[in-house]
């Protein structure tokens, strides 16, 4: 499970993987969450996506792969199993027994979900796969963030780290262990000030002593763990460690970048995660003054090696898990975004290029919210990171259901 301030409960960089995981986050509140009068999803004809709404209906070549590259077919496959076996878990019954969306249900979603795996394994090409599910499927599309349809995607990923397992002079900012008493703590729980102080290094002088779980050495860093969720430690024992989602104070997301902007740092089209970052490293006093802002604070725990795991409880799969807003899209369900993503150039820097893509909906986020909110899970790492922090585009999200 991840949380997302600025662009991400979340499962989970050089210094432009640092920023990429900002840009996650800080576009959950450039776009403001509009108030859904209309249900989130909405059966479209066939005729309407081939007319355009989205240029190749789902045309993923992805699958099978394109330019002398291979295809990602059996991480396809894989990320499709975990979602069936989710949504045959007693967690899918209850979620589902919550989920109002006419029409959508636990059992017609598992049946499309094996129904789709069952065309990706037969299928050779991807017009075969689109002349299928063109046959059997019907579409239901998001209203998106403006009741028109319009998304927008944001991306994160889960970073590598250098930490160490015990304090010294240059690994001084803990992640913590979540507090066995949390439950008797006062409401609202002190916030992220409260915690750890402005410098972020006063946590072992109140609630939080003797909670500390793994220090890093960079406080931007330890801050953008809160926000992906997750992560991958290099230690410097040379073991790994790898942290999840363990619980989170009942303070709400702000978003640090949104601050930023108000106080005019940057502008809105200024504003991209290598640039906060930039902001962040020439000038490191304002991190006392900013990061705190976002009141609300995460709390770990040690999965031991288990890879990075969305908010259903199975493991993402890099380009083919999303995060939405749970109270509004169907939990595991297979899904199909248009939009664009970035991919690195010969020259170096990074390209955007139009993407139709099935993905799982396997994942959510505190700042993940509406109809109009998608984040694209990248994968592990400083690539990765690279890449998640570039996904600023607007775009289509579908669910294909049986007819």
């Amino acid at each position: 499970m991840r949380f997302r301030p600025f662009s991400r409960s979340r499962t989970a960089f050089c210094l432009l993987a640092i920023a990429s995981c900002l840009m996650s986050c800080l576009m959950s509140v450039i776009f403001p969450v509009p108030a859904v009068a209309v249900p989130p999803l909405q059966p479209i004809s066939l005729d309407r996506l081939q007319a355009g709404e989205s240029d190749s209906m789902g045309l993923d070549a992805q699958i099978w792969g394109e330019k002398g590259k291979p295809g990602d077919k059996e991480l396809l496959l894989k990320s499709i199993d975990y979602s069936l076996g989710y949504l045959n878990s007693q967690a899918a019954a209850s979620a589902y027994s919550r989920y109002r969306a006419t029409g959508i249900t636990r059992d017609r979603v598992r049946r499309s979900l094996d129904r789709f795996r069952q065309l990706v394994v037969s299928s050779t090409t991807p017009a075969q796969l689109q002349e299928s599910v063109k046959n059997e499927f019907v579409f239901y599309k998001s209203i998106g963030k403006d009741g028109k349809g319009t998304v927008a995607f944001t991306g994160y990923f889960e970073p590598t780290y250098a930490a160490s397992r015990t304090p010294n002079s240059e690994y001084r900012y803990p992640l913590y262990r979540l507090p066995p008493n949390i439950g008797s703590w006062p409401k609202p729980h002190p916030t992220r000030l409260e915690l750890e102080g402005a410098d972020a290094l006063q946590g072992s002088k109140g609630l939080l002593r003797g909670l500390e779980l793994v220090w890093l050495r960079d406080r931007f860093q330890a801050f953008l763990v809160h926000v992906q969720g997750s992560a991958k430690l290099q230690l410097t024992d040379g073991g790994v460690m790898t942290v999840g989602f363990a619980g989170k104070t009942d303070r709400g997301y702000t978003g640090v970048g949104r601050e930023l902007v108000r106080d005019g740092k940057f502008t809105l089209e200024q504003l991209t995660l290598p640039k906060l970052t930039e902001h962040f490293r020439n000038f490191p006093a304002d991190m006392d003054k900013y990061l705190p802002k976002n009141q609300s604070f995460v709390f770990f725990r040690n999965t031991n090696g288990t890879p990075a795991t969305g908010s259903i409880g199975v493991p993402v799969t890099a380009e083919r898990s999303i995060a939405t807003d749970k109270a509004l899209m169907p939990p595991g369900a297979l899904a199909l975004i248009s939009t664009k993503l970035p991919y690195p150039k010969a020259g170096g820097g990074m390209e955007q290029n139009a993407v139709n893509r099935y993905v799982l909906d396997q994942d959510t986020g505190s700042a993940i919210k509406g109809a109009g909110r998608v984040d694209v899970f990248m994968g592990t790492g400083d690539l990765a990171g690279d890449r998640a922090g570039y996904i600023n585009s607007t775009g289509e999200l579908y669910y294909p259901l049986l007819k």
